[in-house]
C-alpha cells in the first residue's frame, strides 16, 4: 500500500500520455484527477501511521547499483518529513488536475497535459521519499525536466520557448553544485544513503580538502554545494530570474510549481540535510544573507510589477527567502512549518489569479482591469484570503510561521539575526504593500470592462455606474461549470485560514516528538515558545503595526492619487524656462517634479528586477553568443568539419570517385595489360 502512494500518479502519466488518444480528454481527466485523489488518501493514512502512531516505513523495491564499493538500493523511507510533505504535494497537485477540468476544457492536448502533470507530482514525490541521494537527485532532474514541458506546453509561443529554455539554464547551474557536493560527500563516505552519511557526519567534520591550493573544510564544501543546488531550484538571489519567466506556462501549472512542487524542493533539502549543515556555521551564516536579501529584494520587485502572474511569483520567492534565512539561523521546524502554510495561499492566489485571466481575454496586465468585484466577487473574497495570509494577518495561517520567524531571528541576539529580522520586517511591508495594489487595481481601480469576455450575457444590477452600451457583460460565477473550479479555490480558502492553528500543535508544541529523528539541532536550537513572552512588546507586534501602516497609505494613495500625474501638469504648463524662479508655486512644482523623477528611477529599477536580466545578458549571453559565432566558424566549420565525419567522408568520396574514374577511362589499356601479362606467365610456365 505504501508502495502505490508513490507509483500511482506514474501509473495516470504514463496512462493518460500513451493512451490518451484512445481514452480521450475526458478519459485521461478521469484516470490521473482518480490516481491522484487515491494518492491523497494514501498519503494521509501514512501520515497517521508515521507521525501518530510512530511507525517510521522503510521500503527495498531491489538494487539499482550493485558492485563491490556501492550499492544503491530503490529505497523509500517515510519519516515525519516525507509524510508531511507527502499530504501537502499530493492535496495541492490533485486540487490542481481537478481545476485543470474546466480551465484547460478548451485545449485540444489535455491528455497531454495532464500527463506532464502526473510526471511532475510523481519525480517530486520521489524527491522527498527517496533513501538515498540518487533517488533525491533523479527526482531533481525529473522535476526540472518536468517543468521544462510544462513552462512550455505551448510550444508554438515563442515566449514560452525562451522561458522553458531560460529556467532549464539556471537550474542546471544549480544542479552542478548539487552534484558536486554530493560526489564529495560519496568520495569519503563511500556510500549516498542518508543514514550511514548522517551518522558518519560528526566523524569527518574535520576532514580538508585541497582546491586549487586552498585548504578547504569537506563538511563546509559540501553543505556549500548543496546550498547552490537549492539557489537554483528554490530562486534565491542570483539565480532566481526563470521564476517570473516561468509564468508562461498554463496558470494551473504556475500554482502547482510554485506551492508544493518545485521551487520549495530547494528548502527540503536543506531541511532533510539539517545533520550536515549544523557542522558549517559559516555556509549556515551565507544561508541566512541569501535568504534575507532574496525576502527584501523579491518584495521590492513585486511592488512594481504590473503583470498579476508576475506579482504572485515575487511574492513566492520572498516567501522562500524567509524559509531559507529561517534554515540558516537553524530553525528547520520553523521553516518547514511556513513551507506547509505557504502552499495552501499561494495555491489559493495562483488558482484565483486564472480564473481572473480566463475571464478576461488572457490579459494579465492589471493596468487593463479594474473594478472587477462586481464580477468576480468570489474569486474577490478568495483573493483577500489569500493576501491576508500571504501578508501575515492575525488568525490566517501565514501569521502564524511567518511572524514566528521574525521573532526568532530577532530572539537569536546574533548580527545575522538581526540583520536577517530587520530585512524581513521590511521585506513584510513591501509585501503588504504591493498585496494591497493588487487588490485596490483589479477590483476596486477604474473600470475597464471593454476588455471582458464571458459567454451567457445576464443583467446585473450593480453595473449602474458604468456604461454598459454595446459591451458584453461577464455573467456571475455560479454555474455548473464555475462550481468545478470554485471548489479547489474553497478547500485552499479553508486551508490558508486554519493550517497554521492546526498543525502549530506538530510544529511547535510536539516538534521534539515528531522531529525527532529527522531534524537534527547541533547545538540544540530548536524553537521555545517561551522566548516570545521575552520579546518586547512593541517588537512582537511591530510586524503587523507596519503592514496595517502600508496597507492603508497604500490605499489611500491609489484611492487619491491614481489619476495624478506630475508630468503631465508640467507638460500642459509653459515651457521650462518660463518659469518664475522666485515663485513660490513653480519652486514647489520643482520641488515635486525632483521627487518624482527620483521615484521614477526607484520605480523602474524595482521594475527591472535591480537589472539582474540586464547584468546577466550583458556579460553572459553577450559573451557567449559572440564567442558560439568564433566557435562556430574556427571549430564547427573548420576543425571539426575538416577532421570530423564530414572530412572524413568527403576523402573517401573523392577518393572512391577518382579511383572510379581512373578504371573507367582506361579499361582498354588495363585489359591489355593483362592480357600481355597473363601471356608472358604461360611463355615463361610452358
Amino acid at each position: 500500500m505504501f508502495t502505490s502512494n508513490i507509483f500511482l500518479p506514474l501509473i495516470g502519466a504514463i496512462f493518460s500520455g500513451f493512451f490518451g488518444k484512445f481514452i480521450g480528454k475526458k478519459g485521461s481527466l478521469i484516470v490521473t484527477t482518480s490516481l491522484m485523489f487515491i494518492t491523497f488518501l494514501l498519503s494521509v493514512n501514512s501520515f497517521h501511521s508515521v507521525c501518530l502512531l510512530r511507525e517510521y516505513i522503510f521500503i527495498k523495491l531491489g538494487y539499482w547499483i550493485k558492485n563491490d564499493s556501492l550499492i544503491i538500493y530503490w529505497g523509500f523511507q517515510l519519516d515525519v518529513l516525507s509524510v508531511i510533505m507527502l499530504c501537502v504535494i499530493t492535496l495541492v497537485s490533485f486540487l490542481v488536475h481537478f481545476y485543470s477540468w474546466n480551465y484547460m476544457s478548451q485545449d485540444p492536448h489535455i491528455p497531454r497535459f495532464m500527463s506532464y502533470l502526473s510526471f511532475f507530482t510523481f519525480f517530486m514525490i520521489l524527491l522527498v521519499t527517496g533513501d538515498n541521494f540518487l533517488i533525491l537527485f533523479l527526482g531533481w532532474e525529473g522535476v526540472g525536466l518536468c517543468s521544462y514541458l510544462l513552462i512550455n506546453f505551448w510550444y508554438t509561443r515563442l515566449a514560452a520557448n525562451k522561458s522553458a529554455i531560460k529556467a532549464m539554464i539556471l537550474n542546471r547551474v544549480g544542479d552542478v553544485g548539487l552534484l558536486m557536493g554530493v560526489l564529495s560527500v560519496y568520495s569519503f563516505c563511500n556510500s549516498l544513503d542518508f543514514d550511514i552519511i548522517f551518522n558518519l557526519i560528526p566523524y569527518i567534520s574535520n576532514y580538508y580538502i585541497y582546491i586549487l591550493n586552498f585548504k578547504i573544510n569537506l563538511i563546509s564544501f559540501t553543505g556549500f554545494c548543496l546550498f547552490i543546488g537549492s539557489i537554483g531550484k528554490s530562486a534565491q538571489l542570483g539565480l532566481h530570474t526563470w521564476l517570473p519567466d516561468a509564468m508562461e506556462g498554463p496558470t494551473p501549472v504556475s500554482a502547482l510549481i510554485h506551492a508544493a512542487t518545485m521551487v520549495t524542493a530547494g528548502v527540503f533539502l536543506i531541511i532533510r540535510c539539517s545533520v550536515l549543515f549544523e557542522y558549517t556555521p559559516t555556509v549556515l551564516t551565507f544561508i541566512s544573507f541569501i535568504g534575507a536579501l532574496t525576502a527584501l529584494f523579491s518584495a521590492t520587485v513585486g511592488l512594481a510589477q504590473q503583470d498579476i502572474k508576475k506579482i504572485i511569483a515575487f511574492s513566492t520567492c520572498s516567501q522562500l527567502g524567509y524559509m531559507v534565512f529561517a534554515c540558516g539561523l537553524s530553525n528547520y521546524i520553523l521553516s518547514f512549518y511556513h513551507l506547509v502554510n505557504h502552499a495552501f495561499f499561494k495555491a489559493l492566489l495562483f488558482l484565483s489569479a486564472g480564473v481572473i485571466i480566463h475571464g478576461y481575454q488572457d490579459i494579465q496586465d492589471i493596468r487593463q482591469m479594474g473594478n472587477l468585484k462586481i464580477f468576480f466577487h468570489k474569486i474577490f473574497i478568495f483573493i483577500i484570503i489569500g493576501n491576508l495570509a500571504l501578508i501575515g494577518f492575525p488568525f490566517f495561517s501565514g501569521s502564524f510561521s511567518k511572524d514566528l520567524i521574525l521573532e526568532f531571528a530577532y530572539s537569536t541576539n546574533t548580527f545575522i539575526g538581526r540583520f536577517s529580522y530587520i530585512l524581513g520586517l521590511l521585506a513584510a511591508v513591501f509585501t503588504a504593500a504591493y498585496s494591497m495594489r493588487l487588490l485596490y487595481i483589479i477590483f476596486f481601480g477604474k473600470t475597464n470592462i471593454k476588455y471582458l469576455n464571458y459567454r451567457n450575457i445576464t443583467s446585473i444590477k450593480s453595473l449602474h455606474k458604468v456604461n454598459t452600451d454595446n459591451i458584453n457583460i461577464p455573467h456571475r460565477l455560479g454555474s455548473s461549470t464555475d462550481n468545478i473550479t470554485i471548489v479547489p479555490l474553497r478547500v485552499l480558502a479553508i486551508g490558508s485560514i486554519f493550517s497554521g492553528s492546526y498543525l502549530k500543535s506538530v510544529f511547535l508544541l510536539n516538534q521534539t516528538l515528531f522531529f525527532k529523528y529527522t531534524v537534527v539541532n547541533i547545538p540544540n536550537t530548536a524553537f521555545n515558545l517561551n522566548v516570545i513572552e521575552e520579546i518586547p512588546f512593541l517588537i512582537r507586534n511591530l510586524p503587523l503595526i507596519l503592514i496595517l501602516t502600508s496597507t492603508i497609505l497604500v490605499y489611500l494613495f491609489y484611492n487619491k492619487y491614481q489619476e495624478t500625474n506630475t508630468m503631465t501638469h508640467l507638460e500642459t504648463s509653459n515651457s521650462f524656462n518660463s518659469f518664475n524662479w522666485s515663485d513660490k508655486d513653480s519652486q514647489s512644482l520643482l520641488y515635486k517634479l525632483h521627487w518624482n523623477t527620483v521615484f521614477r528611477k526607484i520605480w523602474f529599477f524595482f521594475f527591472n528586477s535591480w537589472y539582474f536580466d540586464f547584468i546577466y545578458d550583458k556579460i553572459f549571453v553577450c559573451f557567449f553568443d559572440r564567442s558560439s559565432i568564433v566557435t562556430y566558424n574556427i571549430l564547427d566549420q573548420g576543425f571539426f568539419e575538416f577532421f570530423g565525419p564530414t572530412g572524413v567522408c568527403n576523402f573517401f568520396f573523392k577518393t572512391s570517385n577518382f579511383i572510379h574514374n581512373f578504371y573507367k577511362n582506361h579499361f582498354l589499356d588495363y585489359f591489355l595489360i593483362i592480357f600481355i601479362s597473363f601471356s608472358l606467365i604461360l611463355i615463361i610456365i610452358f
